[in-house]
């Protein structure tokens, strides 16, 4: 029997039928993921959760916001819907890595920029570690290199978001950094 990708350090997966939902909470400076599902062949639904908002970068007296960045391509076929244990993803191999301006917005304009992106989307590639509670799902949906509030530095294992939309055959890739992140 061939062990589950959940059970690997990292995962790559793609999926379609996508949905988000904002998280909710009474305390508004609580807020700080938005969660994607999406339709894989081999395990269904999985949620993806994506930082909005740095609460640890709050604490320590940092720039909570969180830096996006993105990429756009052209696409001329999808993605097969799958989960797989992934070698691991590195932002510094992207060819155009230094052309992207990493701006720092508010948790309401990721939320917008997120929303957007998944309501026009046919298929959402994502990089990130898997976790398995309470239904299985990818976080860390982010760089994972060392940041001014949180000090390990983890290289090969940045998390990312990867839209594909039918209407143009474009692409967007979209890409999470902390406040000090290289």
């Amino acid at each position: 029997m061939e062990e589950s990708p959940f059970a690997a350090p990292f995962i790559y997966a793609a999926g379609g039928d996508i949905e988000v939902r904002i998280e909710d909470h009474p305390d508004p400076t609580r807020i700080d993921h938005v969660w994607i599902s999406i339709d894989t062949e081999e395990f269904g639904r999985i949620r993806i959760a994506v930082n909005t908002d740095s609460r640890n970068s709050f604490m320590a007296g940092f720039d909570r916001r969180i830096r996006v960045g993105t990429l756009r391509g052209t696409w001329t076929e999808l993605p097969p819907r799958i989960v797989q244990a992934h070698r691991g993803f590195d932002y510094a191999s992207i060819p155009d890595i230094e052309s992207i301006a990493f701006e720092p917005m508010p948790r309401v304009q990721v939320e917008s920029l997120l929303s957007r992106a998944c309501y026009r989307a046919s298929l959402l590639e994502v990089w990130g570690t898997p976790y398995e509670r309470p239904r299985i799902g990818i976080h860390q949906i982010h760089s994972r290199r060392a940041s001014r509030a949180v000090p390990v530095d983890l290289r090969g294992r940045d998390g990312a978001l990867q839209f594909y939309f039918r209407d143009d055959y474009t692409t967007l890739l979209v890409l999470f950094k902390f406040d000090g992140q290289p």
